[in-house]
């Protein structure tokens, strides 16, 4: 008996002594192990974690054609190429103005006239005694008081939004083949649904429209550029809302302007009418009648 348990107590302690080793092994081939497959797990992760952003992240593939075929369904909403052939428009309605998002009760009746691409025309008051012609560079005020030219930061207000309305996006910006458009998901715009595009042109300038997800009719317009005097960016955006079909075409008879995320600028359309055949001398400011005081 007393051999018998001498002997287990050795073989009992040999094992206790060889369990060291017997770790450090397995510790041995638990490092090689992860030695040699780390890097391959490591990849998998990546790989997995860049498809799940990616399915939650907006489309921004240049090469997506979900954004431009986006912007084609507008073109066709808004009345394809008959809309895009428009020649001339004449617009009649009240402009509401605010100042800090609040309505300043500056009511004043328009008549705008406009002559594609790049001419305009601006009468105000109920005599229609102030008008503002701006031309492809620059702008003249007509009032009893004679011509003068409007301050040039008046002027490149109204050349840049000319420049980056849904028109000038339609006609230029989806032509031009170094523009590239990205889809940036949906969003909402008075209430509904919209699926937001973006159109950057080879001078890394862009455009952002924001597109009804049923009937693909442009709800918001949005441009960015840089403030040369504190070296920031502006943004400038229109909303439209409460269209209405004229001769054909889709149109919002209410149009509201915010300048940095303030409401500067509200837009009541009361008639239009497209194709009038506006003659060239009335974008002319040398020879439009001075008005009668």
């Amino acid at each position: 008996m007393q051999r018998i348990g001498l002997r287990r107590i050795c073989i009992t302690r040999k094992v206790w002594m060889m369990a060291p080793d017997t770790k450090s092994r397995q510790t041995t081939l638990s490092r090689e192990f992860f030695r040699r497959y780390l890097p391959f797990f490591a990849v998998l992760t990546c790989l997995f974690l860049t498809s799940a952003r990616a399915q939650q992240a907006p489309t921004t593939d240049p090469g997506d054609p979900k954004g431009r075929l986006l912007l084609q369904q507008m073109v066709t909403a808004l009345g394809g190429n008959a809309w895009l052939d428009i020649k001339d428009s004449a617009t009649q309605g009240r402009i509401a103005s605010f100042y800090l998002g609040s309505p300043t009760e500056q009511i004043t009746d328009f008549w705008q006239l406009h002559r594609a691409p790049n001419e305009d025309r601006l009468e105000l008051t109920k005599k229609r005694d102030i008008i503002d012609i701006f031309t492809p560079t620059q702008g003249v005020e007509i009032t009893y008081k004679g011509r003068q030219y409007l301050p040039q930061t008046a002027v490149d207000n109204v050349l840049r939004r000319r420049a980056h309305s849904v028109e000038a996006v339609a006609r230029v910006w989806m032509k031009d083949p170094a523009a590239t458009i990205f889809y940036m998901g949906t969003d909402i715009v008075g209430r509904r649904q919209a699926d937001k595009v973006r159109i950057v042109n080879a001078q890394n300038d862009n455009v952002t429209l924001e597109l009804d997800t049923e009937t693909h009719l442009p709800l918001r317009r949005t441009f960015r550029w840089r403030n040369s005097t504190y070296k920031d960016f502006d943004e400038d955006s229109e909303e439209y809302d409460a269209y209405q079909p004229v001769q054909g075409f889709p149109t919002p008879f209410t149009v509201t302007r915010y300048h940095n995320g303030e409401m500067v600028e509200q837009r009541y359309i009361l008639s239009v009418e497209y194709n009038v055949g506006l003659p060239a001398d009335l974008f002319m400011p040398a020879t439009v009648p001075v008005p009668k005081s």
